[in-house]
């Protein structure tokens, strides 16, 4: 009987999560910065991007919430608690999956703190 479906076994996983957190980040600061940066010459309005923004932090977080589900399923969903410090490949699997649930965590807030500026700021400042 296999403990883990093959599809979530591989070490990539665990930097999926933070992999979206860096891309999320780059993503609304990239485009916040040039828009400020050219006032007036984008064809859309600072609401038009900050909405669009706001959608691309939403998909950020759904992508994040489904690694953390494919980690808690990797972890056995919660069946054993840690440490799995054994040198056998259940204990590795487990490790693994607890870490990425962890990193899924930290990714959500850090998200999460990313998208602040949106709410708050409602004009590019000259």
């Amino acid at each position: 009987m296999r403990l883990i479906p093959k599809e979530i076994e591989s070490l990539w996983t665990l930097f999926t999560a933070p992999t979206i957190w860096a891309l999320h980040f780059l993503a609304c600061y990239i485009t916040a910065a040039t828009y400020c940066a050219k006032a007036g010459a984008a064809p859309f309005s600072f609401e038009t991007m900050r909405l669009a923004l706001g959608a691309v932090t939403l998909a950020a977080l759904g992508g994040i919430v489904l690694s953390a589900f494919l980690a808690w399923r990797q972890w056995g969903f919660g069946s054993g608690d840690p440490p799995h410090d054994e040198p056998t490949r259940k204990d590795r699997l487990l490790f693994q999956g607890f870490a990425t649930l962890l990193l899924s965590g930290l990714s959500f807030v850090a998200v999460l703190f990313v998208a602040v500026p949106l709410v708050f700021i409602w004009a590019c400042q000259p």
